[in-house]
């Protein structure tokens, strides 16, 4: 789906932007005399374009503050966290190295804190342990009754932090009842940046003291716990469901089957272009992110390493010891893991269902970005027969 722009990444992170709207996330406004400001293909141009968008917003939001509106207040940092998160996006050529990315990341985690202070039931910032050290998480609650409910425990993918877990799922989950557990896994939002912390494939290592923490929280109903994953999360997800059976269900959103497989392939197209990797990454903004950004969350130097790195991502001869309730989603015009939900959904032997979103129902995009609410719908009408059966 076209949006905005004919770059196929600028196009798809526009939409993403755009998309958490329906929970607070973004002005459309916004969104389009933002990128109506950024030239096809300039990143330099999409960081100082989001970012001034996201401190005049910002600034509406601690008036808003000091003026006594708590909810104008909220929502304005909603958006401006979101917008600095779109800010920083491209910014990995060097991000450990690279202050203005710092910058916008903490401003980002910052003015969603804040937010999450405001919500009506205001979020609580956790620290989960895992291994020697711990994982950054929120854990929002549909009231403060202090009745156990259903629980997702949520995490996102290769890009997605703990702020826009919010956008992507805990709002939604929360108008229908549902209380979520969300944090950022090693590899995601801050634990590289703060933390060292790199992916690892045995995903079951990062979830399994994530559910031993849920286990503490009262509102959590120990037996009604919920495993999401979001985008590569969708093979994270998968794998530590395999192994971790505490669950009632699991959601991939979507699918994954191999992470290994895209990366090869995309050496093997490296490999067949005059000038390899370094000409493709100069020509193509989706090529150029997906590297640099491995680098950073893989802890590798290089496409090389990525794909050695990669190969344990697969779930093949695993698929079949995930027992619990899964959710398979599928996105007709994926352009990251097309074909990958459906194998997934094939080898699974636990009671599953598969959706596919529709490109002419304007969900056909990887993860169903611009369709929030016809994902959520399918998605927590699917939890609620679960749950109730």
């Amino acid at each position: 789906m076209k949006f905005l722009y004919d770059d196929e990444s600028f196009s798809f992170e526009a939409l993403r932007a755009a998309g958490y709207a329906g929970y607070a996330g973004a002005d459309l406004g916004e969104v389009l005399v933002t990128c109506r400001q950024i030239p096809e293909g300039d990143e330099e141009a999409w960081s100082a374009q989001w970012a001034a968008t996201a401190e005049r917003v910002e600034r509406i939001g601690r008036d808003a503050v000091a003026a006594g509106h708590r909810v104008s207040a909220r929502e304005a940092l909603l958006r401006a966290s979101n917008y600095y998160r779109t800010a920083d996006f491209y910014r990995r050529e060097d991000p450990a190295a690279d202050a203005e990315s710092a910058r916008l990341a903490k401003a980002s985690q910052q003015t969603f804190a804040d937010a999450a202070a405001l919500l009506d039931t205001p979020a609580r910032a956790l620290r989960i342990p895992y291994e020697d050290t711990t994982l950054p998480g929120y854990l929002f609650l549909v009231d403060d009754s202090g009745t156990p409910r259903p629980t997702l425990i949520y995490h996102g993918g290769y890009d997605s932090t703990l702020e826009e877990n919010y956008f992507a799922l805990a709002a939604g989950a929360l108008r229908r009842g549902y209380n979520v557990l969300a944090f950022d896994g090693p590899g995601q939002g801050s634990t590289v940046r703060e933390q060292g912390l790199h992916f690892r494939p045995d995903w079951e290592a990062v979830v399994t003291p994530v559910v031993d923490f849920a286990l503490t929280v009262p509102e959590a109903d120990p037996e009604q716990l919920v495993l999401v994953g979001t985008s590569l999360g969708g093979y994270l997800a998968a794998r530590a469901a395999a192994f971790e059976h505490r669950l009632a269900a699991c959601v991939l959103h979507d699918g994954t089957w191999d992470f290994h497989v895209v990366v090869a392939a995309l050496a093997d197209r490296a490999a067949a272009m005059p000038g390899g990797i370094e000409a493709l990454m100069a020509h193509n903004t989706q090529v150029r992110w997906i590297v640099r950004n491995g680098r950073w969350t893989l802890g590798v130097t290089g496409l090389e390493e990525m794909v050695k790195a990669t190969e344990a991502y697969t779930m093949a001869g695993i698929a079949d010891r995930i027992t619990c309730p899964t959710l398979v989603l599928d996105a007709e015009n994926d352009q990251f893991f097309k074909g990958q939900p459906q194998h997934l959904f094939d080898e699974l032997t636990c009671k599953k269902e598969l959706i596919l979103f529709r490109e002419d129902e304007g969900a056909g995009e990887h993860c169903h970005e611009g369709a929030m609410s016809l994902f959520h719908q399918r998605t927590f009408d699917w939890l609620d027969t679960q749950l109730t059966a």
